[in-house]
């Protein structure tokens, strides 16, 4: 009985005990219930921070997740040796030149983790993958694109394999264009599209299998949103709407986007109170979930809200940048929301609790958004920004008044600033790595280079939340594949059901994230046909799969089951 002298952990058994027995009472989902208001709710904490590794000797300026639950980690490489290392006897190593010295490199700077054994594997990259973009295809390849010096029309690809033979592949086909801070979305057909880079006014797609597919186009709204020397127009926002256009945003504009006629369809409103939000300004976006259950019309097209957070004042980076003595501008705190399937979209502004620049924003299974890393003060760039910031935000999507919508969470201890990156994982972790401030590897300057992996739980994680997790047991489709339109069905096991709460089927593309732009995430929440309860604890839930290739993408989700805001563990399904 030594586990009572410790408070908390009476008060987390109790609890468990209580809602079991209680849940042994509760009648069938499809049973009409009382008010059950009286049944216990986690408490919301304010997360947990794990520090998985300390040094992986690279730092992480891109992560992709593919469908193996493996990530593909990767920095630059032409700024002299990593602090990896290859295996005995498979070293490989290159010969380039950095501020005119040759250089002999034989160190990784890519790594492949696999989640589930935390453990590493040094991957091969050969061109110059600097501030470069990616994509996940409806096979399940990472198609990576552009970069810096040698890799600035590169393609390359990587395809997930379950043993140590998946390397990178450079492709012998070349982008039409120059293609450093550009952007990547999966196109309906499958396709990739490459939009924008420094000086690149223009977009492009891969494959390149056809004449319209091999051509380069001009995107004038690229030039007009370009300021003079700082440019705040890089990594354009791209979010794929479902009636098959584009929205894209740069510098403080937005445009619907017809990428098959090279046409504008409708500029939205400017973005208020001079605020840039595009590199290296940079703030962040997300296409905020698509709820199949909420569809406007007949269309069977849902409601459409972009959320974009964060970014530094006109002038700020050549402020930091060209001075003498570095002035940092202090960052905004300011959030622009619209809807675009409104007849007369506009932006509503909302405020975070802090300034930030450089925020990663990241959609959750739950619909919250989560906004982490950054700094208060600066822009993105070479030690252009100071006064990192620690505590992460949640952004609660779904809460009907704005100022209840932030809420502030448990700190990190390591500054992630330029250069960091992090993604979802199926488990619900958010994994976080990277930044570099600097030009090289550098341990002793003021924001160091950090090498170290961590992991933030969210409040969602926390073990008061357990007995509400949801745990999928199998997926009832024909090679987990979902097809559009079609009904498939999800058993999983719930210790507590609470009735009184909606249980969701979200589906979540995996994103590419670098430089806070999470490229081609997206949440789905299906439409649920039925809920049955097969014994005490054992559920089948029925979802429609998506209504089309516009609202989702054929390819590789995560399928969560969410009840009472809190998700299981996913599973991989294709979507086709």
């Amino acid at each position: 009985m030594a586990i009572f002298k410790n408070p908390a952990a009476f008060s987390t058994v109790f609890y468990y005990v209580y809602a079991t027995l209680f849940s042994l009472f509760l009648a069938s989902p499809d049973a009409n219930f009382n008010d059950m208001s009286s049944l216990p709710v986690a408490p919301y904490d304010g997360g947990q921070w794990i520090l998985l590794h300390k040094n992986i000797g690279v730092s992480a300026m891109h992560m992709q997740l593919l469908k193996n639950n493996k990530v593909v980690l990767f920095d630059r490489t032409d700024m002299g040796p990593s602090n990896a290392t290859y295996p005995d006897g498979a070293v490989q190593c290159r010969d380039y030149s950095v501020k005119n010295r040759t250089v002999t490199d034989c160190t990784p700077h890519s790594l492949l983790y696999d989640v589930a054994s935390d453990t590493f594997r040094p991957l091969v990259v050969n061109s110059d993958t600097w501030c470069s973009s990616g994509a996940v295809d409806p096979s399940g390849n990472l198609v990576q694109t552009g970069g810096y010096g040698t890799g600035i029309q590169t393609i390359r690809t990587f395809s997930p394999c379950d043993d140590d033979t998946c390397q990178w592949d450079e492709l012998e086909t070349k982008l039409l264009a120059h293609r450093w801070y550009a952007t990547n979305q999966i196109l309906p057909d499958g396709r990739v599209i490459v939009v924008g880079g420094r000086r690149a006014f223009s977009y492009e797609f891969y494959p390149k299998a056809d004449d319209m597919s091999s051509r380069l186009y001009y995107m004038r709204f690229l030039w007009e949103t370009a300021d003079p020397y700082e440019e705040n127009n890089l990594y354009p926002f791209l979010h794929l709407l479902p009636d098959g256009n584009l929205f894209v945003f740069a510098n403080n504009r937005s445009v619907l986007f017809n990428y098959t006629r090279n046409a504008v369809v409708k500029e939205f409103p400017a973005m208020r109170g001079g605020v840039k939000r595009s590199y290296p300004a940079t703030g962040s976006s997300v296409l905020l979930p698509l709820k199949m259950d909420a569809v406007l019309d007949g269309s069977g097209r849902p409601e459409v809200e972009v959320l974009i957070c964060g970014g530094s004042y006109g002038g700020a980076y050549n402020k930091s940048n060209l001075n003498r003595v570095k002035v940092y501008v202090g960052a905004s705190a300011s959030c622009g929301r619209i809807r675009l399937s409104d007849p007369d979209p506009k932006w509503a502004m909302e405020e975070m609790p802090r300034p930030r620049v450089m925020g990663d924003m990241l959609l959750l299974p739950n619909g919250d958004v989560i906004i982490l890393n950054g700094a208060a003060k600066g822009t993105a760039g070479w030690e252009d920004a100071i006064n990192p910031v620690l505590h992460p935000v949640m952004y609660k999507t779904y809460e009907p008044d704005p100022r209840r919508r932030f809420v502030t969470l448990n700190p990190t201890t390591i500054p992630r600033m330029y250069h960091s990156s992090c993604l979802l994982l199926p488990d619900g972790r958010i994994l976080v790595g990277g930044s570099n401030p600097h030009e090289m590897y550098n341990f002793r300057r003021a924001f160091p280079t950090e090498l170290s992996l961590e992991a933030y739980l969210p409040p969602y994680l926390s073990s008061t939340a357990a007995p509400l997790r949801p745990t999928i047991i199998s997926i009832e489709a024909r090679e987990n594949i979902v097809s559009y339109g079609q009904e498939f069905s999800v058993n999983f096991g719930l210790s507590v059901y609470r009735p009184d709460v909606a249980i969701s089927v979200a589906l979540v593309a995996p994103s590419f994230t670098t430089h806070s732009l999470a490229m081609n995430q997206r949440v789905v929440v299906l439409e649920v046909a039925s809920l049955k309860r097969l014994s005490v604890f054992d559920y089948k839930i029925t979802a429609r799969g998506p209504p089309s290739a516009t609202v989702a993408p054929p390819g590789y989700y995560m399928v969560f089951i969410v009840h009472a805001g809190i998700p299981g563990q996913a599973l991989w399904v294709k979507v086709q």
